[in-house]
């Protein structure tokens, strides 16, 4: 499967560590991140992804900045993405299995690599329920 991964410059070492990881999974990680620590503007690299996602590109994505929250909206705003930041097991699962989130956002100053990794491995591996969960996920589509 391949997976988006953009970054800002606080989320720079975080993406290297997750890429290795992912690609050991099995996944196809496709970079949309900057390429150092210097200083850049989040949302650049949040709608990348979105984009990549929304297009079909790339099955899901994640998107690390300081504390995941900005460069979770800026992949959100790309119609047909449902973006979440998130800094624990159980929302990383089930925001997946009951919201079919698309993008996950992951602070680099709030959770460790290995955190990170748990987080990146459940999204990953998580499939969408369906049922009663795809008419409210609908609704969500809805809202302009």
């Amino acid at each position: 499967m391949r997976v988006a991964i953009g970054n800002d410059h606080l989320g720079y070492n975080l993406k290297l560590g997750l890429i290795e990881s992912m690609k050991e999974w099995g996944f196809e990680p496709v970079d949309f991140g900057c390429d150092s620590t210097q200083s850049v503007d989040y949302p650049v690299y949040g709608e990348k992804v979105g984009r990549a996602v929304a297009s079909g590109d790339c099955k899901l994505g994640i998107v690390i900045c300081g504390t995941g929250a900005g460069i979770s909206l800026a992949a959100d705003r790309v119609p047909g993405v449902r973006a979440i930041c998130c800094s624990d097991e159980y929302t990383a699962e089930y925001t997946r299995r009951h919201n079919n989130t698309t993008v996950l956002g992951i602070g680099a100053r709030v959770v460790t690599l290995e955190r990170a990794q748990r987080l990146v491995k459940i999204f990953l591996t998580t499939p969408f329920e369906g049922g009663r969960h795809a008419r409210r996920v609908a609704m969500l589509d809805d809202i302009h």
